[in-house]
């Protein structure tokens, strides 16, 4: 009874050793790459960033001057305004390293600040539509969501809240156009979003 025993438990060891080592090396193997490529977008020129998406805030179309007297909704504006005035590109889901290799190392902080604008603007184009929304400031809030989906974002919340002022007004017809957009994000919360609109879309399944 116990030859077969230790001959299991000598494969056992075996096999987890051949793992472990496996797993090791690959490890090693990805970090080399990672290490490599960085290097190389380390030594990448500086390249012309005309092709980029550049987002300009539509201050004409936005409900400006809805609930403008709340604190929450002036914090909202003021931060609106401000970046108006900013440069915007939504650069998510690419890291530093693509980012290098795509446009050139020196561009690389420039690029960030473009990035971290378009953060807080679709952080505040959500808590802003929110804030209006809770107020029954449908419409409202329904133009300010729509700015944002139109520039990609992936604020999950953006695409629940619009699907359901969609349902709520009969126009479910709309959020094939939501699906598809959120179809086509460069995120990591790209299946959680496309989820949440299948199980919005009563025509879905």
């Amino acid at each position: 009874m116990k030859l077969p025993f230790l001959a299991s438990f000598i494969v056992f060891i075996v096999w987890l050793s051949y793992s472990i080592t496996r797993s090791r090396r690959a490890m090693e193997r990805q970090e080399k790459e990672f290490w490599d490529r960085e290097k190389q977008a380390n030594r990448t020129r500086k390249k012309s960033l005309d092709s980029l998406a550049y987002i300009t805030i539509p201050l004409d179309t936005l409900p400006l001057d809805a609930c403008a007297d709340r604190e929450d909704v002036r914090e909202c504006l003021d931060i609106i305004h401000t970046l108006s005035e900013q440069t915007i590109v939504n650069l998510t889901g690419y890291s530093n390293t693509d980012l290098k290799l795509m446009y050139g190392a020196p561009n690389i902080t420039a690029l960030t600040c473009y990035d971290q604008n378009y953060t807080l603007l679709v952080r505040t184009l959500q808590k802003w539509a929110s804030l209006l929304y809770e107020q029954g400031l449908i419409s409202q809030a329904q133009t300010i969501l729509e700015f944002a989906v139109s520039t990609h974002t992936d604020v999950s919340g953006t695409y629940r809240l619009l699907s359901s002022i969609y349902r709520a007004d009969g126009e479910t017809e709309k959020l094939a156009g939501l699906l598809s957009v959120a179809q086509s994000l460069n995120s990591a919360s790209r299946q959680i979003i496309v989820r949440i609109l299948q199980e919005s879309d009563p025509s879905d399944g």
